[in-house]
């Protein structure tokens, strides 16, 4: 019967890893899976989704209500 040993360790400088095996495996051939931890992959999001979305949550602002906020933001950093 073959049998299986798992272990978990960290990847060493110089992308290496070490691995003892229990006593009397030396010189035999063994087989090593490695497997990396899944990455979250990044949201991939349509710019004209983005532009419709800022859109909708500041639906009714004029750029006029913009430049006032902007102008009343940079007066707050002469106080």
């Amino acid at each position: 019967m073959q049998s299986a040993l798992r272990i978990t360790t960290k990847v060493l400088p110089g992308n290496k890893i070490e691995v003892q095996l229990p006593p009397g495996s030396e010189g035999e051939e063994v087989d090593v899976f490695i497997v990396l931890p899944e990455k979250p992959q990044a949201e991939q999001r349509n710019v004209m989704e983005i532009i419709e979305n800022a859109r909708k949550r500041h639906a009714g602002r004029t750029a006029e209500d913009i430049d006032r906020q902007i102008q009343a933001e940079r007066d707050s950093w002469d106080s």
